[in-house]
């Protein structure tokens, strides 16, 4: 559907297509994605759509919120939150469940329902579970509604890196060595899923990178030296998902590049650098949004090593189905081979993160990004594609 294609009534001017940015989440990323919808609803241009504002709390309940940008910022080094937001601490935003209805109502307990005008796309900014995942894109699927991004399948195996490292293998990208555990098998028998890892380690060495397998940011993940730091990782990433990835480290250089949808099909940006930071072990969570470690964009590579990193991002784009947006995340090893880490299907989106940096090297503005992923959204439908 493209902004043309809205239906105008004889009598009243055409309107704006209605774009809800729908941000926050149950995930331990919830403060990032209201910083990144800060950021989309000052970038959006006012004078081409109307703009809705969605924040779910982080025990998910949908919420109306204010639509003020300056107060979706870190603060203190505290990120902010939805319940802070939220215009009422009991109203709930419904969305409808018809793709022939694509009005939204507004209900508190007590109060007659208000309804808030139909939406022609949503814009879910949410990062990790209950979100970036397919569950929220499902809904959106049961709804009729266009939303920007990926759709269930390539969400889905986007946010599980387990998975997601199955699908690049298959379609012959290279990944780095890992390891998975499963619930079932650390309930099962705790000590040989403590001795898959340990074997993993005498075989690829230490140090290793115990991860939540479904989960962001960076966040529950350990860098483990050593034998005497793995209990503790291991109940780190636990706390995020039952389900644990352990990789070996690479060697070599972190190499990122994004991947947008244009008219044509997906491009690839500018890659960047990321330069190991000097107060951090690796690039985690504070680095990343706290000390806002800079990246080098562009990266300082050979012309055939940047040909060569944007064919791969666009080929793990196409690998994993995806549509809209995609940052591709690389180690460009020792031996000159790039070994793709993973995707993000809504990568951080904040003005100083790397996706946004990448677009601006390679021409493309914020405000324009965010417009570009809102056309995509609208060209097209929902269902089978």
């Amino acid at each position: 559907m493209s902004t043309e294609n809205l239906p105008q009534s004889p009598e009243q001017p055409p309107r704006k297509p209605r774009v809800a940015v729908v941000f926050g989440g149950r995930s331990s990323e919830h403060g990032i994605s209201v910083v990144t919808a800060g950021a989309v609803l000052k970038a959006i241009d006012r004078t081409k759509y109307d703009v809705l504002p969605i924040g779910i709390t982080q025990d998910g309940r949908w919420a109306l919120t204010a639509d003020e940008p300056e107060r979706m910022a870190i603060v203190d080094r505290r990120p902010p939150s939805v319940d802070a937001l939220a215009e009422s601490d009991e109203g709930g935003v419904i969305l409808p469940v018809d793709p022939a209805n694509r009005e939204v109502v507004y209900s508190e307990p007590g109060s007659v329902p208000k309804a808030l005008g139909e939406v022609d796309v949503v814009f879910p900014v949410l990062h990790g579970p209950y979100g970036e995942d397919g569950t929220l894109q499902g809904l959106l699927e049961l709804s009729g509604v266009p939303y920007v991004g990926s759709g269930v399948l390539a969400s889905a195996v986007g946010q599980d890196k387990e998975y997601m490292k199955r699908v690049f293998t298959s379609f012959g990208l290279k990944v780095g060595p890992y390891v998975v555990v499963r619930p079932r098998e650390w309930e099962q028998d705790e000590t040989a899923a403590r001795k898959k890892i340990v074997d993993f380690a005498g075989e690829h060495g230490w140090p290793l990178f115990v991860k939540p397998a479904r989960a962001g940011s960076s966040i529950g993940i350990t860098k483990v030296d050593d034998l005497s730091g793995l209990d503790e990782a291991i109940a780190e990433a636990q706390r995020h998902d039952p389900k644990i990835l352990v990789e070996a480290a690479l060697r070599g250089r972190e190499i990122e590049c994004g991947v947008l949808e244009f008219e044509d099909g997906p491009r690839a940006s500018a890659p960047a650098e990321i330069p190991t930071p000097e107060a951090h072990a690796y690039y985690d969570f504070e680095a990343k949004y706290i000390d806002s470690t800079p990246g080098i964009v562009p990266a300082p590579l050979t012309p055939e090593e940047t040909a060569e990193v944007q064919r791969l991002a666009v080929g793990a784009f196409d690998a994993a189905s995806c549509e809209g947006l995609v940052r591709a995340d690389f180690f460009l090893t020792e031996d000159g081979e790039f070994v793709i880490n993973e995707i993000n299907t809504m990568p951080g989106f904040t003005p100083i993160s790397m996706y946004p940096q990448m677009w601006q090297a390679s021409g493309v503005s914020y405000p324009e990004l965010v417009d570009r992923l809102v056309q995509a959204a609208l060209r097209r439908s929902t269902g089978l594609r």
